[in-house]
């Protein structure tokens, strides 16, 4: 019987070269200019009533649950 054996080259979590090292930097120091940076302006009004107890709430949710 013949055994053959395979070599693989692989890197550990976490290694990388310098051509990866290059590659990372220069991708991370590109700054994307193809947005538009005008900032879009909203009109109204938010209002959140926090007075509610959590047992109030577990109620309420279970009363939805059973419809």
């Amino acid at each position: 019987m013949i055994a053959t054996y395979v070599c693989i080259p692989t890197m550990s979590m976490g290694a990388y070269d310098e051509d990866e090292h290059e590659r990372r930097e220069h991708q991370s120091s590109r700054v994307d200019a193809d947005f538009d940076d005008e900032r879009t302006i909203y009109h109204g009004e938010v209002e959140y009533d926090s007075g509610d107890s959590a047992e109030e709430l577990l109620d309420q949710f279970e009363k939805i649950k059973s419809n």
